[in-house]
């Protein structure tokens, strides 16, 4: 299937084809998204916007986003935006290390993201940022100064999307020259660990970490190197759970013992964690004998019990700051 222009007549299609599959209480966003929608030309974004802008006001949708890039925000921008209803601008700000962003040929400076950022705010939008770990030239100290930077300017929502080397892409040649060496997967854990607890414990919501996948991104077909993974959001939770239950034994004599973690059933995935990789680490560390879990139902509480006798616990609301604490 071939590429289809943008116009009003697609938006329009677009969701007369979704309204036949959703009830009309269903929540409904209009994301103009792929791209750098306040860059195209200005003739288009109106086009585009007023068809949003018609099923907003009918009711059929109840919100309007896009991305787009740092440098592409201006006052007028902005004020066209807000006449046809845009509630969410989501920056792909991707670095604020001016070094980083010139090596990556990202085409903004540190300053356009804080100066669009600042604008955003100004206009009363809700401002997304999007941040990519791993770039070229970039350091975790970088990417940590990133997102620390990034609060700074009080985002209302952030995706974090560890780097990855797409086909046809500067970053393949650049990988494939030595001259880029992607994230492993385990650092993109750890970094995004990190940067998430950041984020949670200063109240931004992070809607997504990792591209999603799909029938294009998937590793072997768009994906040529990098930490991708289908549930890479997953792998970063099962990694600040496991901090939190390390941090909770860490001065208990568990030697061949066998310990029970009672928990909510829905947090039992991420304690456990795929293929048990979590009980296996806690197997390892502690030379356990056994980890089995106990359901304990609509509780935000993780109990550990060694036998009957209590040994640790701590609230989910925690694992943030407890992961920040052991770094």
């Amino acid at each position: 299937m071939g590429t289809v222009a943008p116009s009003g007549k697609y938006v329009r299609d677009i969701v007369e084809e979704y309204r036949k599959t959703i009830n009309e209480d269903t929540y409904t966003e209009l994301a103009f998204f792929g791209g750098s929608f306040t860059a195209i030309d200005i003739n288009l974004q109106e086009e585009l916007l007023a068809a949003g802008k018609h099923y907003k006001d009918m009711g059929v949708v109840d919100s309007i986003r896009c991305s787009t890039r740092p440098d592409a925000i201006t006052d007028d921008i902005l004020i066209l935006q807000k006449k046809y209803g845009m509630d969410i601008i989501e920056l792909g700000i991707q670095s604020l290390d001016d070094e980083v962003l010139k090596k990556s040929n990202r085409g903004h400076s540190r300053n356009d993201s804080i100066n669009a950022s600042m604008l955003i705010k100004k206009h009363g939008f809700v401002l997304g940022h999007q941040i990519m770990p791993g770039l070229p030239g970039s350091t975790r100290k970088k990417d940590i100064k990133t997102c620390l930077d990034s609060i700074a300017m009080h985002p209302d929502m952030v995706r974090i999307y560890p780097t990855l080397t797409i086909k046809d892409t500067e970053l393949l040649n650049m990988y494939e020259e030595g001259a880029y060496k992607p994230l492993s997967l385990e650092e993109a854990v750890d970094i995004s660990a990190e940067i998430y607890s950041h984020y949670a414990v200063n109240n931004i919501n992070v809607i997504r970490i990792g591209l999603q996948n799909s029938d294009s991104i998937n590793e072997g077909e768009d994906v040529a190197a990098g930490p991708f993974h289908p549930a890479f959001r997953q792998l970063v939770e099962e990694k600040l759970y496991l901090s939190s239950l390390i941090a909770a034994l860490k001065n208990e004599e568990l030697n061949d013992r066998h310990i029970i973690i009672e928990a909510d059933d829905k947090l039992m995935s991420f304690l456990a964690g795929q293929k048990k990789s979590n009980v296996k680490k806690l197997m390892e560390i502690f030379h356990l004998k056994q980890v089995s879990f106990k359901k304990l139902n609509n509780s935000d509480e993780i109990i550990i019990y060694d036998k009957n006798k209590k040994i640790g616990s701590f609230d989910k609301s925690l694992i943030f700051q407890n992961y920040l604490d052991l770094q």
